[in-house]
């Protein structure tokens, strides 16, 4: 249906959970490793049409394009012209992830010039602090990095945890993500930050060991990747992981623990971060 939605006129198109928000919602991501079939059971779609359009008669085209008997049910809510630009820019807003760390887009003001102020703006990569598996890593990050330590960031996104822990003075960090967008995207940020960072693709990586690994994707990449992690991080170091829903802690922590002794670091809003140490090779 979303194809048929493009064809038929529509700008965007995009598809959440019904049942997004309830005790019924499907933790589905579309994580690699559980097949590209698995989707919510029940989808809502939401459509952007031009004003100009006549969207039931768009929608009619868009239900015989798909094949279906009739037109789904649907509300249709105008969407007024504004200044995007500057709505996007009220939505983010400076973070205070700790008494001394904040996240601070570019447009705002250093709420407090004595901190660690990394500036960062939302863009196509994850990563701003808003998110609360964000604000747990760096969290961690925060509590954990003395200095001079070697970090690893693997799926670092926008770069922020890879930068952050540059600023917390870390020794080498090192940040890896499958996405070039990301690792360019990891590159400005570094550079806005005035931090050098090493950014690379998963086959280009240093070989390490690394005294503290973080990685903040998802449950099931994190528990396919549990070995190669593992043999990332030295004999004594530290991992933290996130991007875990709270009921899938259990089994990423299963994943990890051949190699770690790990459990919850944290919990904020239904997500879990796991941290360890790794035992002894």
């Amino acid at each position: 249906m979303v194809d048929a939605l493009l064809a038929a006129g529509a700008l965007s198109v995009d598809v959440s959970d019904a049942a997004a928000g309830t005790e019924a919602e499907q933790p589905i991501f579309g994580e690699p490793g559980i097949g590209d079939e698995l989707v919510w059971t029940r989808q809502v779609l939401s459509a952007l049409f031009e004003a100009a359009v006549h969207v039931p008669a768009a929608l009619q085209h868009a239900s015989r394009l798909a094949g279906l008997a009739s037109v789904p049910h649907y509300t249709l809510t105008p969407v007024s012209d504004q200044d995007w630009v500057r709505a996007t820019q009220q939505q983010f807003t400076p973070i205070q992830i700790s008494p001394r760390l904040w996240v601070v887009p570019s447009w705002s003001e250093v709420p407090d010039a004595a901190a660690i102020n990394l500036r960062m703006d939302p863009g196509l990569a994850f990563g701003t602090g808003s998110h609360p598996t964000t604000s747990q890593c760096l969290c961690w990050l925060e509590g954990n990095l003395r200095g001079g330590e070697s970090v690893l960031d693997y799926g670092c996104g926008s770069g922020i945890l890879a930068i952050a822990a540059k600023r917390l003075k870390a020794g080498q960090v090192v940040g890896v993500d499958i996405d070039s967008g990301a690792l360019e995207s990891s590159r400005a940020n570094a550079s806005t930050n005035g931090v050098e960072i090493h950014v690379a693709a998963p086959d280009k990586v240093p070989a390490g060991p690394y005294d503290v690994v973080v990685a903040n994707i998802l449950s099931n990449p994190l528990r396919i990747l549990a070995p190669l992690l593992a043999g990332f991080t030295r004999s004594g170091g530290r991992i933290a992981l996130a991007g875990i829903l709270t009921q899938q802690a259990q089994s990423v922590g299963e994943a990890y623990s051949p190699w770690f002794e790990i459990g919850p670091f944290s919990e904020k809003d239904g997500w879990t971060c796991l941290a360890g140490v790794r035992k002894p090779l």
